[in-house]
């Protein structure tokens, strides 16, 4: 077969002799110059593997901002009328946002290297008919390649040898177990986690051994494929991003259209020259640029990514930060994240009862119940003897360590030596006790595990293979004939509770000295006596010579159980009006549980039944499903389209290669720190430290809280603004000089409201701000209400400014002593502003809120020190052309702050008043 040929078909649904022979190999190997050939052909076993940004172009992209391109034109236009005072702040604020933004994203990247971890594996093939270890890169399809426990895959490979194989494929399809690899091909329209005669590169082999050939290297396998696919995905603008990119350019138009009209009104009136209405227009413009705002976003953001580091979440890109608190919906994954990713069992049944095992973990924490209540297990000869079986036949190890009760093994095995420790068995008396003659390892032909001990032989697995070995099953009332349709009912039941179902049996062992004496065993027989030694050992179990004469001891209900931590989370985010929709690439089944007892409902969409929907009828069907279950990377990242368009904000989180494609859509990705896989972690915008969805919602609360602060800076930075505009247009008009100078405008923008507005950063969050629906995506950053604030506080500043300018004025004072009260009235209207702002709607008339706020006092010792030295330092008064102020001026500027401050409590009371009646 052509080497095009062979590319195309699709191996899981091929034979292992006819995938052999389209790739011209045998299970003896390639030759040495066969391999090199194809290397040449196919190319190394590698993925592209992204440039990493260097620090100078992540230092440019910090520019990448309207606002920050709307100062630097400011820059340039004193620059070029020689005011190199002001073109020096003004460059040394737009570098200091950039340094800002650089130096949070290399300690976000410098956080990650800590938990990334890679492996690039060898590979262990057949070459010239020997066995070699070489570079993975090095393989080529047809090469053979040998798997072993501890292997991570190297290459696509389509199975033809194996011994209880069993491969953990979580990162590549999201399934939560190991799978039971078989050597039969599947059909062509099964997803990877049903393709169970192939391997994929970079999974991880459990248990067993087998062999495969190479089908697919580099960017033909799965993961390459993945690869592709993220590299297409376009990324979208955050809600923040988008309204601040319009904000900026409705008020660049804006301060170009009014600038404009004010000069070529001055002039065309002839009360001003040219030149005099020039120097006017300009500084109108540096007034009315909010020269501070991207420092105040960008520090604020970078207080909220420390906020979250504190709580288990890391944000590599600082917008993120902010979309979190608009977020609508939550994608997340199940194993880890809502769940524990610790088997347990959760349910016992017996012939005669059903137990219920309290307790999660592989601690032996939580007790057994019967009917609701507690029971001493030691009472329930079955139950014990069927925790005893579980426990020997087992290969897995639970030990306690310093941080707590840690797993070696497989998770299922686990869970059951968990289980017996609850009963009151220990692993190292019971092997002790009974020591392990012989053992039949699990494997998929006959899906179960048997073990042979002095005196008994264990029988754990599938429930249908056990009971075909079965003819007896164990009661109270001791062994009777085998029921099958009672234990086929429980088996549906527990499995319809997506609970892993595993029968236990045993068969007694005739021993030397048996029929002397003894006591009486849990089975009706009898056991040796302690002193006296059996003398006949168990061996060679087969297959062939397990026999069918075994009796059921009962059958154990295991699952993954939800975090209880992630329970609450999920309730506060549907309180807090976020949907959270989980998306598996487990079962339905399991999915349905799980979703049930997070309280997500019972209705359930699979990758088949996604797979046959177009882009409108998923579009409709995701608003009404909150559970996906076997979804492959293509149809998370229709999930995430799907979502968005119908206007929600998503967040997407994953851990795996197959949830990258879906975590760089989203609107926000986040990437689990612990398993979570490099390529995750690189696609998307969070990584959570503690793989905790409790985490996401601690990092939603903190995201509304860094919006609602963000909002408050620009509420309190326009009316500044807007009252420096107002006093020059309203001089301009009244034909009264500027009141204040654009370098002085520039001080107060750049140094004393920056100041005082860094304090709106760290306020804590608004109390029930977890209670409130997230705000329309739609809506806009200045709404009505805010405007009219805006405007209301614009008023009173103007009004402040010039009421004062001219009173000094009219007093005799200089036009210096005058802009220079005028000025400090300005930054004291800021100061009492400032303390309006802690609560937008509310009054802040008490101690707690006029002194609750410790930064914003220090804010406000600091610019008080600052304006001091404006005023009164002579270098700073030839800089910015201040003067002396006396001190009954102050106490003007002292009155028109209060004053300030109480009509703007006047105006929220008013507003809260016309609220109720409407």
């Amino acid at each position: 077969m052509s080497e095009e040929n062979a590319k195309t078909l699709i191996w899981h649904a091929q034979t292992a002799d006819a995938a052999l022979q389209a790739l011209d190999a045998t299970p003896a190997g390639l030759g040495s110059e066969q391999a090199l050939a194809r290397l040449v052909s196919y190319g190394p076993n590698l993925l592209p593997s992204p440039k990493p940004r260097s620090a100078w172009l992540r230092f440019l992209a910090q520019f990448n901002n309207v606002l920050v391109l709307v100062l630097l034109g400011a820059g340039a236009v004193t620059l070029l009328l020689g005011h190199y005072v002001d073109t020096g702040v003004i460059v040394g604020v737009t570098i200091l946002n950039a340094l800002i933004g650089l130096i949070q994203e290399g300690k976000a990247e410098a956080a990650l290297e800590a938990i990334r971890s890679m492996l690039t594996p060898g590979a262990s093939v057949l070459r010239d008919g020997q066995r070699q270890q070489i570079d993975a890169a090095d393989l080529v399809p047809g090469d053979i390649v040998l798997l072993a426990e501890g292997d991570r895959v190297p290459a696509d490979l389509r199975l033809f040898e194996l011994k209880n194989l069993r491969i953990e494929e979580s990162t590549l399809t999201g399934e939560a177990m190991p799978v039971e690899k078989s050597l039969a091909p599947v059909s062509s329209d099964s997803v990877p986690g049903d393709r169970l005669c192939m391997a994929f590169s970079g999974t991880l082999v459990v248990y067993g051994q087998g062999r495969g050939v190479v089908v697919a290297t580099g960017l033909a396998t799965e993961l390459g494929q993945i690869s592709a696919m993220l590299a297409r995905v376009e990324e979208i603008d955050t809600p923040m991003l988008r309204k601040m990119g319009e904000f900026s350019k409705l008020l660049t138009i804006a301060i170009g259209a009014l600038t404009l009209a004010i000069f070529v009104g001055g002039v065309g009136l002839g009360s001003y020259g040219w030149d005099e209405m020039f120097m006017v227009a300009v500084g109108i413009s540096i007034a009315a640029i909010p020269e501070g705002l991207p420092a105040i976003v960008t520090i604020t953001l970078a207080i909220g990514v420390q906020r979250m580091a504190q709580r288990n979440a890391i944000v590599r890109r600082l917008p993120a930060v902010e979309t979190l608190g608009s977020v609508t919906v939550i994608c997340t994954d199940k194993t880890g994240t809502l769940t524990r990713n610790e088997m347990s069992v959760q349910r016992v049944a017996t012939r005669e009862h059903l137990f219920e095992v309290g307790g999660v973990g592989y601690g032996p924490e939580g007790g057994i119940q019967l009917d609701g209540q507690n029971i001493a297990p030691s009472e329930y000869a079955v139950l014990s003897e069927l925790a005893l079986a579980g426990l020997l036949c087992n290969d897995a190890q639970v030990n306690q360590q310093a941080e707590g009760w840690r797993l070696q093994g497989d998770p299922t095995e686990g869970a059951l030596c968990t289980l017996a420790m609850k009963t009151g068995l220990q692993h190292a008396s019971e092997d002790t006790r009974a020591p392990r003659r012989d053992v039949l390892p699990f494997a998929a032909e006959h899906r179960f595990m048997a073990t042979a001990h002095d005196s008994a032989i264990y029988l754990k697995g599938a429930p249908e293979a056990v009971l075909a070995r079965c003819s007896l099953q164990r009661s109270l009332a001791g062994d009777g004939p085998l029921d099958v349709a009672y234990w086929e009912n429980q088996n549906e039941a527990l499995a319809a509770q997506g609970l892993r179902v595993l029968a236990l049996a045993c068969r007694s062992v005739p021993t030397v000295g048996a029929s002397e004496a003894g006591d009486p065993g849990v089975d009706g027989g009898t056991e040796s006596p302690a002193s006296l030694a059996p003398t006949k050992a168990v061996c060679g179990l087969s297959v062939e010579s397990l026999g069918t004469d075994f009796v059921l001891l009962g059958l154990v209900g295991i699952i993954d159980p939800p975090r209880e931590e992630a329970k609450r989370a999920v309730a506060q985010c549907r309180t807090a009006g976020i949907r959270v929709k989980m998306i598996t690439g487990d079962h339905a089944i399991t999915a349905r549980a799980i979703g049930e007892q997070l309280g997500l409902g019972a209705q359930t969409l699979t990758g088949v039944e996604i797979e046959a929907m177009s882009d409108a009828q998923l579009q409709a069907a995701v608003k009404d499903t909150d559970i996906f279950a076997r979804a492959s990377p293509a149809h998370k990242l229709r999930l995430v389209e799907a979502l968005q368009a119908g206007g929600e904000v998503v967040a997407m989180t994953g851990d795996g290669v197959n949830d990258a494609p879906a975590l760089k859509r989203a609107s926000v990705g986040v990437a689990m720190g612990q398993k979570g896989t490099e390529v995750a972690k690189e696609a998307a915008e969070m990584v959570l430290t503690d793989d905790n969805f409790a985490s996401i919602s601690h990092a939603v609360e903190e995201g509304r809280t860094v919006y609602e602060n963000i909002r408050k800076s620009i509420l309190y930075i326009l009316p500044t603004n807007g009252g420096e505009v107002g006093a020059i247009l309203v001089a301009m008009l009244l034909g009264w000089q500027m009141p204040i100078m654009p370098v002085q405008i520039l001080w107060v923008n750049m140094v004393t409201e920056v100041t005082l507005s860094l304090s709106l950063a760290f306020l804590p969050a608004v109390a029930g701000s977890m209670l409130r629906p997230p705000r329309d995506p739609a809506e806009p950053l200045l709404s009505a209400f805010l405007g009219w604030r805006v405007l209301v506080v614009t008023c009173l500043m103007t009004a402040a400014a010039l009421i004062l300018f001219q009173w000094e004025l009219q007093a005799g004072s200089s036009l210096a002593t005058a802009r220079t009260v005028a000025v400090n009235m300005v930054v004291m209207g800021e100061i009492a502003y400032l303390l309006n702002c802690r609560d937008l709607e509310r009054s802040v008339l008490s101690l707690e809120g006029i002194f609750g706020n410790k930064p914003a006092w220090i804010g406000i010792a600091i610019v008080m020190v600052l304006q001091l030295a404006f005023t009164y330092l002579p270098w700073l008064q030839s800089w910015f052309g201040t003067a002396d102020v006396s001190l009954a001026a102050w106490g003007r500027i002292a009155l028109g702050g209060l004053a300030i401050l109480l009509l703007v409590e006047a105006e929220k009371a008013l507003m809260a008043r016309l609220r109720k009646r409407g």
